[in-house]
């Protein structure tokens, strides 16, 4: 990096040192942290090794900031590239004097580039253009500069035109009139001030389209039939239900600007308050401007400035509950017995051992038709007895509540402690259908896959989860209305994140799992379990280096987050990097411990009562490395998901009918969205617990007070038992 001020990229040399400036400005990170970051980015090192292995040259940020970094070192970049090319194309048509070089070089944000390059872009013809043709370019021209003399209609008829079809006053003057409109239109202060006055102050209204009011048939839309909000005001979730409504044909959506205040603005602005023979005409070209050109382009900009704030708060919200999903912890040591609910078709079990081996599939048919319901309940007790199951997981789907009861019932005729859970099964039929699933289990049917998939996410969520595109996982808002690139980029970020922070078994991972390792490829993952296959389980990271097409940088990327238990060398079970070994051995060496004593309490009691700092200059080592070292060193298996509350289990089955108002229930949140958050207490369907129902105090949004996944006390609000709807509080009637 060094001090060098300009760099070639993209054909044009960028000031760097600029560049520097305004992501450190707009992200209120040290300039070194952010030249850092660049630098190992550049290097081709990944988010999540950056993360981990070189906090000492990051300051110990965290993935989002170094990944905020970087998009908004890119888009500085971008806005760069433009500033320089808007530049050229204006110099080409000899128009660039030193002010708007000048203003074009400061701008911040590409849309006032595109505001002050907006008077020299080659346009379509328009009516200005087509007076232009006309030779009617120095009437607007005079017009415009508001002389106190003469006499309008006088001049209009100096440019009568056989030729160009101009016979009248009225003529001349519509003409001047188009070409001043659009000069005011594409004046860029003006459309700055515009822009802000709107956002500010500007009404988002919807109303119903008559003709279409029919189609709405569940009335999703029916709030929004004649509904009206500050732009300033309105929330994201509302955005994109009012930008759906358009787009299914039921809603007509509009900004209204404040046009009084706008239009006095316009007038003040060019009049400057001067008296002009010519004022009535360019007070109707500023009229003109405003309601034909600059309101229709300025809703688009806020419309789109609006979708873009919602699909961020979507998105953002999405890959939250995506990371506290994935983060759930796993059931470990348990033989699953896994029930895939169905009526027609019948319920597919699968038995599962610890390890995620299928050990047995078979089918139930206890709803209707076929009504079996006693010659099930067998079955399910032979696999119990047969496997020692402990743990049943029900799949949330069709047929699930009666399922969930057939459950239920049976395991109280059982003389043992057995549990169920209801999983969410959200695009565990995407993954039976899917290519992987077909690789896994070549020789089962997409309903028999299913019901291993929901047994295996309840055993290792993590594991099982990454096989399903993120987007079916069912924890979104609105997930189909936003950007689907920006979707997929930040969730596959979030499961990247997810899987690195926790790492990977190298020889039980499947090549779904590994792919998701800093540096990996699909192709180098596929490598790995190969080799893994053909010559056995891997006893040392080192072996990992023969793995074709992982060469030394991608090694270095991704062997910190690959573990390997009960090989010839403990600490490739913790996540110190190799790098770090000789290090590492030092240190135990000073203590009279080897690599063999990590996780023990003389290993603990040692560590705990060393000076870091003191140990950090001996071995020539940073600070937070070190303190990575002894935390791996005292927890060698640290899995941070083991920390999160376990799921919970269930005996007995609850109705919508046993509910009573005030009632106390224990329930695990499913989804939280801008508005509240979704609880399962055992029911067919989620309770909402609206964000007004959360605390006495003022909640900004619900995920400061939930996540996906944590096991929360609720109490019943209310309950309809026509829609099947239950809403829930977490104010504590007592209180």
């Amino acid at each position: 990096m060094g001090s060098t001020v300009l760099y070639f990229k993209g054909g044009i040399f960028l000031d760097r040192e600029q560049l520097l400036s305004l992501v450190t400005t707009e992200l209120a990170i040290s300039k070194k942290q952010v030249e850092n970051v660049i630098s190992l980015l550049d290097e081709g090192n990944t988010v999540p090794f950056i993360a981990r292995y070189r906090k000492e040259m990051t300051g110990g940020l965290d993935e989002v900031q170094i990944k905020s970094i970087m998009e908004s070192w890119q888009y500085n970049e971008n806005l760069a590239n433009r500033k320089e090319e808007v530049i050229r194309l204006i110099d080409e048509q000899g128009k660039l004097t030193g002010e708007l070089k000048k203003n074009i070089e400061k701008a911040i944000k590409l849309q006032e580039v595109e505001d002050l390059y907006r008077p020299y872009k080659q346009k379509r013809r328009t009516k200005a253009t087509i007076a232009k043709e006309k030779g009617l370019e120095p009437l607007a021209t005079w017009l415009l500069a508001l002389p106190t003399e003469g006499n309008v209609e006088k001049e209009a008829e100096k440019y009568f035109s056989e030729e160009h079809e101009i016979t009248t006053v009225e003529q001349a003057l519509e003409g001047a009139n188009d070409i001043i409109a659009e000069m005011i239109s594409d004046d860029p202060e003006i459309r700055k001030w515009i822009r802000k006055q709107t956002l500010e102050k500007g009404m988002v209204t919807s109303s119903v389209k008559e003709k279409e009011r029919a189609n709405d048939e569940k009335k999703i839309y029916e709030m929004y039939y004649e509904y009206s909000e500050a732009c300033a005001k309105i929330v994201p979730h509302r955005t994109l239900a009012l930008n759906r409504g358009e787009k299914d044909g039921i809603l007509k959506v509009t900004i209204e600007p404040p046009v009084d205040s706008i239009i006095t603005y316009m007038i003040k602005t060019i009049l400057k308050g001067k008296q002009s023979i010519s004022e009535e005409y360019v007070i109707r070209a500023i009229e003109d401007s405003f309601k034909r050109l600059i309101n229709p382009s300025i809703e688009r900009e806020i419309r789109k400035e609006l979708t873009e704030a919602a699909e961020e708060q979507a998105i953002h919200i999405f890959s939250e509950n995506l990371r506290n999903l994935l983060l759930q912890p796993p059931l470990k040591g348990n033989v699953v017995l896994a029930v895939d609910p169905a009526y027609r078709t019948g319920c597919k079990l699968a038995v599962v051992d610890e390890t995620g081996k299928v050990l047995s599939i078979d089918v139930i048919y206890p709803h209707q038709p076929r009504n079996q319901y006693e010659e099930a309940q067998k079955k399910i007790i032979a696999a119990v007895e047969k496997f020692n199951i402990k743990v049943i997981a029900v799949g949330n789907g069709t047929a699930s509540r009666e399922t969930e009861q057939l459950v239920a019932e049976t395991i109280k005729m059982i003389d043992q402690e057995i549990f169920y859970l209801i999983v969410n099964e959200a695009g565990a039929s995407v993954y039976s259908a899917s290519d992987i699933a077909r690789e896994e289990f070549p020789d089962l049917q997409v309903e028999e896959r299913s019901a291993v998939s929901i047994a295996r996410r309840l055993q290792d969520p993590l594991a099982e989860l990454v096989k399903i595109d993120p987007k079916s996982v069912g924890v979104g808002q609105y997930q189909h209305d936003v950007s689907q690139k920006k979707l997929d980029d930040s969730l596959t970020f979030v499961v990247e994140t997810v899987v690195n922070q926790v790492g990977v078994n190298v020889n039980t991972a499947s090549p779904s799992l590994l792919q998701y390792v800093s540096g990996l490829s699909k192709a180098v993952a596929t490598n790995i379990v190969k080799a893994r296959e053909e010559k056995g389980k891997f006893v040392n990271r080192k072996e990992l280096k023969k793995i074709p097409r992982l060469g030394a940088k991608t090694y270095e990327q991704c062997i910190g987050f690959l573990r390997i238990i009960d090989g010839d060398q403990p600490l490739d079970y913790t996540g110190i990097h190799p790098e770090s070994y000789d290090t590492s051995i030092a240190l135990l060496k000073e203590l009279g411990l080897t690599v063999h004593d990590l996780g023990t309490d003389e290993l603990k009691q040692k560590l705990t009562n060393i000076n870091v700092n003191e140990y950090a200059e001996r071995l020539s080592i940073g600070v937070p490395t070190l303190k990575d070292i002894i935390d791996a060193m005292v927890r060698p298996g640290r899995d941070p998901r083991d920390e999160v509350p376990k799921p919970l289990l269930k005996s007995d089955i609850l109705k919508l009918e046993d509910l009573k108002q005030g009632m106390e229930l224990e329930g695990t949140v499913r989804n939280v969205v801008d508005f509240g958050a979704f609880i399962d207490v055992g029911l067919k369907q989620d309770g909402l617990v609206h964000i007004s129902k959360m605390s006495k105090r003022f909640v900004k949004h619900p995920m400061n007070l939930v996540s996906v996944g944590d096991v929360v006390n609720v109490w019943v609000d209310s309950v309809d038992i026509q829609k099947g709807r239950v809403a829930l509080t977490m104010l504590s009637p007592t209180n």
